[in-house]
C-alpha cells in the first residue's frame, strides 16, 4: 500500500468557532473547505489537519505538531492570544508544550522531534 497524504482529524462541536481557533493556531485560513462541516490546513508537503464538526465525538482528539523551535512557537502562540502550557522535558532531548482548543481537544507542540531516536 502506498500513502500519498496523511490527514489528522480533529473533531469539534462548532465548525465556525473551530475554524477561527485553528486559523489562529496555524496562522492561516483553511486551504480547503470541501463542505460546511470540514476545514483543512496543509501543514507539510503531504500532511493535513482536518477540523471536522462532529458534536457527539468533539473534544476527544489529540493533535501533535512537531516544530523546529519549541520556545519560539510557544511565544508566537501566546502572541496570538492562545494559552499554551509550560514546556515539559520528555526524554532523549524531546520537549513538549500542550494547549486545548475550545472543545478540549489537546494540541501538543513537539520540539526536538526526529524520525529515529
Amino acid at each position: 500500500m502506498t500513502v500519498d497524504h496523511l490527514l489528522a482529524v480533529v473533531l469539534v462541536s462548532d465548525a465556525e468557532r473551530a475554524e477561527r481557533w485553528y486559523a489562529r493556531l496555524l496562522d492561516a485560513p483553511p486551504a480547503n473547505r470541501p463542505m460546511p462541516t470540514l476545514a483543512e490546513w496543509r501543514v507539510t508537503a503531504a500532511g493535513w489537519v482536518q477540523v471536522f464538526a462532529d458534536p457527539d465525538r468533539a473534544g476527544r482528539s489529540a493533535l501533535n505538531l512537531a516544530v523546529p523551535d519549541l520556545d519560539a512557537a510557544r511565544a508566537t502562540l501566546v502572541g496570538r492570544g492562545l494559552d499554551p502550557g509550560p514546556v515539559q522535558e520528555a526524554s532523549k532531548g524531546v520537549r513538549l508544550c500542550a494547549l486545548r482548543d475550545p472543545d478540549g481537544n489537546v494540541v501538543t507542540l513537539i520540539g526536538g522531534f526526529r524520525p529515529v531516536y
